[in-house]
């Protein structure tokens, strides 16, 4: 890196901490839901081939394309700011959330670019160093090889990846594929988002920090032997639009109702706390403003319980689509995994007059 471009890590001021560089962190940096359905209404269809198994038709995790009767490529990406102000936490937070895509459609990653853009006049080559190597070290536990990327010099700290995966064609779990009948099942709690807030206003306890570092870093690699049960007929994972968003995602794909049990969805400890000292992301009330009107919420639903409902998850867990008959199976794969938080969090319902399509809290 040239004098021109940087100080000298010897000379530089001290830095300033990783999140206050931020104007929103992890997946809660997301555009809202609103927005994003307006800017790609005004974009042009264009041909699609044959072997585009899965595009952006149903805003699935990943797009799947086929390479022959017995291989399909997963290809996603992701990349955020900082969501912690340790560097190496934030590189492993940003590539476990990247990777999630590829086992949210049940395939197998193979390997990753990594996309960088730092404010290199602001943070150290040592701290950048220590952001990639998190990211190496995910990517070392998921089994795959950084193989690439791309850096520019960016006024905001980003990190994140492009990820690509094999799976069989006939194993791809999609988000459209819930089946009235069907059980809810949530892999990890939810609550990041008011963590990564709490966070930022000093009120996270180390435990706190311990316990969202522990969810945000657990790869969901229960996916591909999810997608190889028979009754598992859905898959997708709860990120940056909340458990009520991408639950909403689930049942506008399927065209059916999904009902959650809220007293039944897995909540990290201390965030109900937290949520009602107020520490609340701003994505939250983004995320209810793009799609509210399609979540049905009893009449004493009160406001935190809707912040948590909408609160962005980063690297958040599976959530999955299922036959009854399957539901001991899929707990069995989670435990496996090591997700003992895993529970079934609602059902899937044919839509009706009186129970439209759209998400239905109980």
């Amino acid at each position: 890196m040239s004098a021109t471009h940087a100080q000298s890590d010897a000379t530089r001021p001290a830095e300033p901490r990783l999140t206050s560089l931020s104007h929103g962190g992890g997946c809660g940096c997301k555009i809202a839901p609103g927005v994003l359905s307006e800017i790609l209404r005004g974009t042009a269809a264009m041909p699609l081939p044959p072997e585009l198994l899965v595009g952006i038709e149903t805003s699935d995790d990943a797009a799947v394309y086929r390479l022959n009767d017995e291989q399909a490529l997963v290809a996603t990406t992701d990349f955020f700011m900082p969501i912690v102000d340790d560097p190496h936490d934030f590189g492993r937070i940003a590539a476990t959330n990247a990777i999630s895509d590829v086992y949210a459609m049940g395939g197998r990653p193979i390997f990753a670019l990594a996309l960088v853009g730092m404010p290199i006049n602001v943070l150290s080559t040592a701290t950048i160093g220590r952001i990639l190597e998190g990211g190496a070290s995910a990517c070392r536990a998921a089994g795959i090889p950084i193989a690439g990327g791309h850096t520019i010099d960016s006024v905001e700290a980003i990190y994140g990846l492009v990820a690509l995966g094999l799976v069989h064609p006939e194993r791809i779990k999609r988000n459209a594929d819930a089946q009235p009948g069907d059980v809810l099942v949530l892999g990890k709690p939810i609550g990041v988002g008011v963590q990564s807030a709490a966070l930022k206003k000093n009120l996270l306890d180390a435990a706190g920090y311990a316990r969202m570092l522990d969810t945000t870093t657990r790869l969901n690699t229960p996916g591909p032997d999810l997608a190889a049960i028979d009754g598992v007929h859905a898959l997708t994972d709860v990120t940056g639009f909340g458990l009520a968003g991408h639950a909403l995602e689930l049942a506008r794909g399927s065209r059916c109702a999904v009902r959650i049990d809220w007293s039944a969805v897995p909540m990290l400890d201390g965030v109900r706390s937290l949520a009602e000292q107020g520490c609340i992301t701003g994505a939250s009330g983004r995320n209810w403003a793009g799609y509210g009107a399609e979540v049905h919420l009893p009449s004493d639903f009160n406001p935190v319980d809707r912040a948590l409902l909408t609160d962005p998850q980063t690297s958040g867990g599976l959530l999955v689509a299922c036959a009854p008959a399957a539901l001991d199976a899929v707990l069995a794969v989670f435990r496996r995994h090591g997700f003992e938080a895993a529970s079934a969090v609602g059902e899937v319902l044919s839509a009706n007059d009186a129970r439209p399509v759209g998400l239905h809290i109980g």
